[in-house]
């Protein structure tokens, strides 16, 4: 092989430059890009902690809505969110801890809201009705249970996790 066939042209050189330099250029752009975008989904999902809710000496048969605080990570944005329980003790002994969103449209259930069904959790929005134990009144619009919180109980104290929905109905 002779040095002629070796040779690069005054313009393949340029050529190989230009597509060099404008690769590192695109490298450069793009891989910030791509690490914004797939940060958030790599990272450990937050707010799977227990919180701290109230004293065990404070719950009683009788549904009390406590409220508490989580902490929430959007993306890069950290904040906190106010939630909601309503919780008591069951019969058999176990705390419960349900949360107040109605399973029709979402808005907030009460505790007695309503006066003809005093023992039951009602939702004014629609006239939905649970049962103490969460689950949905045959006949009424809710058409699955309220969610159960995640609970456990430490040194006395209730901590509460994520909502998960409700085994029956």
């Amino acid at each position: 092989m002779s040095e002629k066939e070796h040779r690069v042209s005054r313009r393949q050189f340029l050529n190989y430059t230009l597509t060099g330099v404008g690769g590192f250029m695109a490298a450069g752009i793009i891989m910030p890009m791509a690490r914004f975008a797939l940060d958030p989904v790599l990272k450990k999902e937050a707010g799977t902690d227990m919180v701290a809710v109230t004293q065990v000496k404070d719950i009683t048969n009788e549904p009390k809505r406590f409220d508490f605080k989580v902490k929430v990570v959007d993306g890069w944005y950290k904040s906190e969110e106010t939630k909601s329980a309503w919780v008591f003790k069951h019969e058999s002994g176990d705390i419960i801890a349900l949360s107040p969103v109605c399973k029709h449209l979402g808005c907030t259930v009460n505790w007695g809201g309503d006066k003809a069904h005093p023992n039951q959790f009602y939702c004014p929005c629609h006239g939905g009705r649970y049962d103490k134990d969460g689950i949905n009144i045959k006949g009424t619009p809710p058409l699955a249970p309220l969610d159960v919180y995640q609970s456990q109980v430490k040194d006395g104290t209730l901590y509460l996790g994520k909502a998960k929905p409700h085994g029956g109905a």
